[in-house]
């Protein structure tokens, strides 16, 4: 072989190693006590504690936006988020934040929620306008 061969072999095993490490790392999910030990960026899936106060003022600070969630294990953790509140936060069922913690708050840089499903009362709208219908 020649060693211009040997070379292009070895650069494009590097770079396959480099895109496997990085792919590797970056969809991480864990629990706030991982954060806290791992310093890292780190996908949350939880809920929203509805039983503590969201903050969230628009005449002060815009880009704050700090709540309370509990993770899959149950343990809850304040959550700050440097951007508006998203729409319909609070009927949230799911909520998937990435980020990592700063002290004793989980600093995410985005949230992502799953709402309730609005079709469920369509159908049952539905149902009573058949039933309606059938009537007449």
């Amino acid at each position: 072989m020649k060693k211009s061969s040997i070379f292009g072999l070895v650069t494009i095993a590097i770079a396959i190693a480099i895109i496997i490490a990085a792919y590797s790392g970056s969809s991480t999910y864990g629990s706030f006590n991982e954060a806290k030990s791992s310093g890292s960026e780190l996908h949350i899936i939880g809920h929203l504690d509805k039983q503590k106060e969201l903050f969230y003022d628009a005449a002060k600070d815009a880009n704050y936006f700090s709540f309370f969630m509990k993770d899959k294990k149950g343990e809850e953790c304040k959550v700050v988020f440097t951007g508006t509140k998203p729409q319909d936060f609070e009927r949230s069922e799911q909520i998937v934040l990435t980020g990592q913690m700063i002290g004793n708050e989980f600093h995410a840089s985005k949230i992502l929620m799953k709402c309730p499903s609005k079709y469920t009362n369509d159908k049952v709208e539905f149902s009573e306008f058949k039933a309606k219908r059938a009537n007449i």
